[in-house]
């Protein structure tokens, strides 16, 4: 099977090296500045130690098709221009797995490839890009669900399965996807909501007191998953719970991490797109939409400097 990842990233090129390094038949698809950095393999530096592993990439103009499977794994700033890159390798029985947070892409790839070809997917990984363009993974966790929108498995997906299945994570196929999807970006706009207003990391945030608010933030969020008809488990809120409330842990978001550095976020796609749906349940969702103000407030001071 040929995959092409759309993206060498903190979360395309974690899980793209890994189905490398098991013998998989994986492309990146990469500008030339990281075709350069990934000529002598792309460094993955892990809690344990550090390896690297020899991958093959491909630059937009260079692209040729078709692939079995396209992995989308680009923040949603960079899903437009990649829709067009990735245009070459799409042939009329190719498969699109994205790997962005949030909902509001799902949309824009069924019109573009046809919603029968568009899996639902989701990653768990708390990983960054160093400045010498290797992947650190920050905790030992990584996991990575699938599956179709319409919630009914096929002996093709099933193949899948068994081709994405490698060591170094955990996989799942789930005809639950679209509701775990769901779940998750409950999850991560907690946590951007969280992190970007107290603008620390989670230790810090419990140390300083903090763990009322966000208990505040996880009901409010939680309360919006519930009311567009994916409820939150019993389980799934202590797991949560867990992750964000845990003592001298380091964990901050995706979020956070990319606006106190400077970069491109996904604020409006994620929190901006959370708030909006929300209005239209009829909810109120306070504390989100302060985090939001005070990212755009921030915007536009950059965009000034």
């Amino acid at each position: 099977m040929k995959i092409l990842v759309a993206g060498a990233g903190a979360t395309g090129g974690y899980f793209g090296a890994r189905l490398s390094q098991a013998g998989r038949d994986v492309t990146f698809l990469v500008r030339s500045r990281r075709a350069e950095q990934l000529r002598d393999g792309l460094k993955l530096i892990g809690l344990g130690g550090q390896e690297t592993i020899a991958v093959r990439t491909v630059t937009p103009e260079h692209l040729t098709g078709p692939y079995d499977l396209v992995i989308i794994a680009v923040k949603a700033g960079a899903l437009a221009p990649v829709l067009e890159q990735v245009a070459p390798a799409a042939g009329p029985d190719t498969l699109v797995l994205p790997f962005l947070n949030g909902m509001a892409h799902l949309p824009e790839l069924n019109l573009r490839f046809g919603a029968e070809r568009v899996l639902g997917g989701l990653v768990r990984v708390v990983t960054t890009v160093t400045a010498a363009g290797a992947i650190q993974q920050l905790k030992p966790m990584a996991a990575m669900d699938f599956g179709p929108q319409d919630g009914v498995a096929t002996g093709r997906l099933e193949s899948l399965r068994e081709e994405l299945e490698v060591p170094g994570y955990e996989l799942a196929l789930r005809t639950d996807i679209v509701d775990a999807m769901w779940k998750k970006w409950a999850f991560i706009t907690a946590a951007g909501v969280v992190t970007c207003l107290m603008r620390g990391s989670i230790g810090d945030i419990i140390a300083a007191g903090g763990q009322p608010f966000i208990d505040r933030v996880i009901a409010e969020t939680e309360r919006v998953a519930t009311a567009a008809g994916h409820e939150v488990t019993a389980a799934e809120h202590a797991g949560t719970v867990r992750m964000l409330t845990e003592p001298g842990s380091v964990f901050t978001s995706s979020l956070y991490r990319d606006v106190a550095a400077g970069l491109p976020h996904e604020g409006e796609h994620l929190l901006g797109h959370f708030a909006e749906t929300a209005a239209g349940l009829g909810l109120e969702v306070p504390l989100t939409g302060l985090a939001l103000l005070q990212l755009r407030t921030h915007d536009r001071a950059m965009a000034r400097a």
